[in-house]
């Protein structure tokens, strides 16, 4: 059963985050051009998958159970970290570019601040990778 929750746990972050990080790193360059057709698109499918992407923690969790390491540092940094990607995710990066496609904020000046959130969210998703592969101190 772990070899299934954990197949399930990583296809889940590579079909979910993948695109997220994708389409939320894309947005800014077209929101600098001012191209609302393909914003409108990279905004739906950062939404959508961030759905998806809920899938991701409910499958680590259960792996996690089922590997008895649920308090050890590593996966309780992973979880904080995870935490943190999915408040900027959900609360700076989503609506900034619901924002700029409502046209409540020019496109070029929410640019940076999407490339830096994204950027960051990216960044944070990279360190939960390493910390799930190298697990120090299991």
């Amino acid at each position: 059963m772990t070899e299934v929750l954990l197949t399930l746990h990583v296809l889940a972050a590579i079909l979910a985050i993948g695109p997220v990080s994708v389409a939320g790193s894309l947005f800014p360059r077209y929101a600098r051009e001012g191209s609302p057709g393909v914003m409108a698109l990279l905004h739906r499918i950062c939404r959508n998958y961030a759905l998806v992407g809920v899938a991701v923690p409910l499958f680590g969790f259960a792996t996690g159970a089922t590997l008895g390491v649920l308090t050890q540092a590593w996966l309780l940094a992973s979880i904080a970290l995870t935490a943190v990607a999915a408040a900027l995710l959900a609360f700076a990066i989503i609506p900034g570019q619901a924002r700029v496609l409502a046209g409540d904020v020019p496109g070029e000046e929410a640019a940076g601040r999407l490339a830096m959130t994204t950027g960051i969210f990216n960044l944070l998703w990279t360190v939960v990778a390493v910390l799930m592969i190298v697990r120090p101190g299991a």
